[in-house]
């Protein structure tokens, strides 16, 4: 029992501070007074935890403030080169990769080609490391203030051990992915589910921002999906809470590359999609499907209309479980061919659960392709923040 309340004071410790940072990011310069009032927090916790962020070198105190009648208040504020951390987005034909300063904002951003062919992970390491190494060396980072480097992996991660348990998109198996980068940089590495950092993105920077549960959906070569509450991402037993598409749609449907039938990514995902459409007239990629539904051809508008249909199930079924006052819609298929978003509402008003109808917004990613190294680059300081 003691462990447990021991936990629990930690967990509430760590949510505190992270707060309490981000209230100092967001509105610096501050005073502890004007801290208490937005978080309600005693003026000795708060106290506490500035003192802490002092000493760590994240927030320092500024000049006094002018305003006001009486007393003047020392103002807090951050400092933004404390600290740096960079972010990998491992995507399927590119790897970006994103320095980020600790205000948020990020100050050198790569995208590099590559093909991830199935088992050669060795190659996209070799890849990544020599990346980093040439982008400390060429930036002139100081590399005692360069905290990490976050990775997001499409995949099931086992983000404690730092290794890529299966990501079908690479071809990867048991890959220790952490370690590797590690031995080859010299900086620690942590690593995590691409969608699971991507919301972390969002929440902190993006379409999530104020919002207190949000559930991501990616649409693209994949379905997904991804809850973030009170700013902690929602992980699962196992680390492999969001597997959307993998939900079964009908049990004697299309059959899936996991090997069972009716999987959601089945009839909603950009290859399921093409291979319906190829049955009718033959197209070479998603694009054309929409250009043909923007020139009124019947088949084309059948088809995107029946996938906005499946998306709009997929939704309430997220509504119904989790019921989250944002869906953030993301992926290749609503950043690129937005013409379905609406499309996607006009089904939901009638697919999701009445009771839920109006209770959530509807929203498009704000980071777009960014996201995945903002948010890698973001896990990386707030665990450094939290393990201090």
């Amino acid at each position: 029992m003691k462990k447990i309340v021991k936990h629990d004071q930690d967990v509430i410790r760590q949510h505190n501070k992270q707060m309490i940072l981000d209230i100092i990011k967001e509105k610096r310069p501050i005073s502890r007074a004007e801290i208490t009032k937005i978080t309600k927090l005693s003026p000795t916790s708060v106290g506490r935890i500035v003192g802490e962020l002092c000493e760590q070198g994240l927030v320092r105190e500024t000049e006094l403030s002018s305003g006001g009648v009486g007393r003047k208040a020392i103002m807090l504020d951050i400092d933004p080169q404390a600290v740096f951390s960079i972010g990998v987005d491992i995507g399927k034909k590119i790897v970006r990769f994103g320095v980020m300063e600790f205000s948020g904002k990020l100050l050198y951003e790569l995208p590099v080609g590559h093909t991830a062919i199935e088992t050669e992970a060795g190659r996209t390491i070799d890849l990544i490391a020599d990346t980093i190494n040439r982008l400390v060396k060429e930036q002139g980072l100081d590399r005692s203030k360069l905290i990490g480097i976050g990775i997001g992996v499409p995949g099931v991660i086992d983000h404690e051990r730092g290794v890529v348990q299966y990501s079908s998109t690479l071809g990867w198996r048991n890959v220790p992915l952490a370690a590797h980068i590690k031995e080859r940089t010299g900086i620690d590495t942590v690593i995590d589910n691409d969608l699971k950092v991507k919301i972390l993105a969002e929440y902190l920077c993006g379409s999530a921002r104020g919002s207190k549960k949000t559930a991501l959906i990616e649409l693209g070569t994949g379905v997904g999906s991804s809850l973030i509450i009170d700013g902690e991402i929602f992980r699962g037993g196992s680390n492999s809470a969001g597997e959307l598409g993998h939900t079964t749609l009908d049990p004697n449907g299309n059959l899936c590359e996991c090997g069972k039938r009716g999987c959601l990514q089945t009839y909603i995902d950009e290859s399921a999609i093409l291979h319906e459409a190829n049955r009718i007239v033959e197209i070479g990629d998603i694009g054309q499907l929409f250009e043909a539904a923007r020139s009124d051809e019947s088949w084309a508008k059948e088809i995107i209309s029946r996938t906005s249909l499946y998306i709009g199930i997929a939704i309430n079924n997220i509504v119904c479980m989790y019921n989250p006052d944002a869906v953030i819609l993301s992926g290749n298929m609503v950043e690129n061919y937005s013409d379905i978003v609406p499309l996607i509402e006009e089904q939901c008003a009638q697919v999701v659960w009445e009771p839920f109808r109006g209770g959530f917004k509807i929203l498009a990613s704000d980071l777009k392709e960014r996201s995945i190294v903002i948010g890698a680059a973001s896990l990386v300081l707030n665990n450094y923040v939290n393990q201090s």
